[in-house]
Formats: C-alpha cells, sequence, structure tokens
C-alpha cells in the first residue's frame, strides 16, 4: 500500500514526538541511592551488557566512553559536539541514498500539493489512478524512492535515544561543566535560579532547531521561485499544512527542552547545527549533478 505525502507526514510528526516524549521520560539506570549510574573510563562492555541490556551494551557505552576520552581534551562541551558529528557522519553515509531523497522530496513538495490540489475532492478511481501517475511520473524526473526515506527516520531513533543517555551517562558530563553549567541541570531549573547562560542555551537550542527544519522549506521555496521564473508563472508556495506541521514540532520541542538535562539541550543544539550543515551541502550536491 503507498502512503499518501500527507500520511507521511503524519508519520514523521508522530515519530518525532515519540522520539522527544520518549526521550524526556526515558529511563536512566539508578543506583540504590537515585543518583544515575555512570559510564567511566573503566566501564567494559560486560558489565554493561550483564547488568542492563543490549542496547545499552552496544550503543550507549562506546558513546559515553567515547565522550568521556574526548572530554579532558576538548572539554564537555567539546566532547559532545564532536561525538555528534563522528555519529552525524556514519549514519549520513549508511543513509545517503536515502538523505538525498529525503531532501528532494522536500524541494519536490510544491509540485505534489500542486497534483493535490488538482484532484482535490474527485474520489473517483479514474481521478485517484492519474493523481497516482502523475506523483509517480515526478518521483521518477527527480529519482525519488518514497519509501527509501522512511530507513533515514527509523535509524535516527535509536541514535537519538543512544545520545540522550550517553551525554547523562558520560563520567565526564556528570562531573563537568560548559560555560559555568552543570548539564545535568534542567534548562528550567537553571533560568529559575537566575542562571541567564542557562536561557542562551534554550535560546540557541530552539533557534538551531527553528533553522534546521525551516531551511529545506527555503530552499523549496527558492527552487519554486527559479522555476516559476523561467517558465512566466507564479512560484507554488509550501502549503500551510506542511507549515504547521514544522512550527509544532518548534514548538514541541521547545516545549521539553525546558526540562530534559541541558547536555541534551546541548546535543540537540549542535545536532541541529550538523543538519543544516548537511542539508546545505546535500543542496548543492543535488544542483550539482543537475547541472
Amino acid at each position: 500500500m503507498k502512503l499518501s505525502p500527507r500520511t507521511k507526514k503524519l508519520l514523521v510528526l508522530v515519530l518525532v514526538i515519540g522520539i522527544i516524549s520518549v526521550a524526556s521520560g526515558c529511563a536512566i539506570p539508578r543506583d540504590a541511592d537515585g543518583n544515575i549510574v555512570e559510564i567511566t573510563s573503566t566501564t567494559t562492555f560486560g558489565e554493561i551488557m550483564s547488568t542492563e541490556n543490549w542496547f545499552s551494551a552496544i550503543f550507549v557505552w562506546p558513546l559515553s566512553r567515547l565522550i568521556n576520552a574526548i572530554a579532558p581534551t576538548l572539554g564537555v562541551g567539546g566532547a559532545i559536539a564532536l561525538v555528534t558529528i563522528i555519529v552525524n557522519g556514519i549514519l549520513a553515509a549508511a543513509t545517503f541514498k536515502s538523505t538525498v531523497a529525503q531532501q528532494k522530496m522536500q524541494l519536490v513538495q510544491p509540485e505534489l500539493e500542486r497534483i493535490q490540489r488538482k484532484y482535490e475532492g474527485r474520489n473517483d478511481q479514474n481521478a485517484k489512478m492519474r493523481q497516482a501517475q502523475e506523483m509517480q511520473a515526478l518521483y521518477n524526473k527527480y529519482d525519488i524512492n518514497p519509501g527509501g526515506m522512511m530507513l533515514v527516520m527509523f535509524l535516527q531513533f535509536p541514535v537519538i535515544m543512544a545520545m540522550y543517555m550517553a551525554v547523562q551517562r558520560s563520567s565526564a558530563v556528570q562531573h563537568g561543566t560548559f560555560m559555568g553549567m552543570n548539564l545535568q541541570t534542567t534548562p528550567l531549573a537553571g533560568i529559575k535560579e537566575g542562571q541567564f547562560a542557562y536561557l542562551i542555551l534554550f535560546i540557541f537550542m530552539v533557534v538551531c532547531q527553528f533553522i534546521s527544519s525551516k531551511i529545506p522549506q527555503w530552499l523549496a521555496d527558492k527552487k519554486a521561485k527559479e522555476e516559476a521564473a523561467r517558465h512566466h508563472r507564479k512560484p507554488q508556495e509550501t502549503g500551510a499544512s506542511q507549515k504547521m506541521m514544522q512550527y509544532y514540532m518548534i514548538f514541541m520541542i521547545a516545549a521539553f527542552g525546558l526540562m530534559w538535562p541541558s547536555a541534551m539541550s546541548l546535543y540537540w543544539a549542535i545536532n541541529s547545527c550538523v543538519n543544516i550543515v548537511k542539508t546545505l551541502l546535500v543542496q548543492k550536491m543535488i544542483d550539482k549533478q543537475k547541472g
């Protein structure tokens, strides 16, 4: 069964909300006194595997160990940044084709919405068939496989969960600071205490997430304007439903961002910056291929 673009958008929204919700409420292993069980430079794979589970051993343990190893040289913030870049690089390499297809889908979104509007309200089988044919022709024109894009989204879920746990359980993060901030303190608690560094970090995270979410739309609108200018017609703008979904996701992330540890806010901001750079690089590759 083929999913419509609107259904895919809803699935993406549900996935993002699910990631944020689970991450915010995820149970981190704690000792008898209620303290987070740290992963130190001496914690072994076997210890985690025997006392916890395979996810912690395979994903969380190596990330925490890597943060611990880098922190003495680059500091806690630098360690989280470098590990985030490394993880995103590996993920991008593993899902390169799907990532390119995902970005191409953003670029052709105005054209997809034009096709949807063309057949809006027409429920007869013939109209549905012609709509499907036009959409498939558009996918073929830009070499897009809609089903392949789901790979990126579902691979991101365990990565985000692993990073969430790793930045909290790393002993370097537990005992280190970033710009004078205790990274285990939530931005909301820090702001209530009058420590404005937490407010700056929170605003930085929201701004980075906003740009990361909006840049594919900005690129799509730019492409639509260029195409319209070549054909001397009015450009197809991004639909209101897509814009509302973007704003809703940004709002949800901002709301949860007040309540999770500042280490996660720092990671999310860095991850958003990496996504911005990745989006621009992929777009440059797409433009080069077209040229």
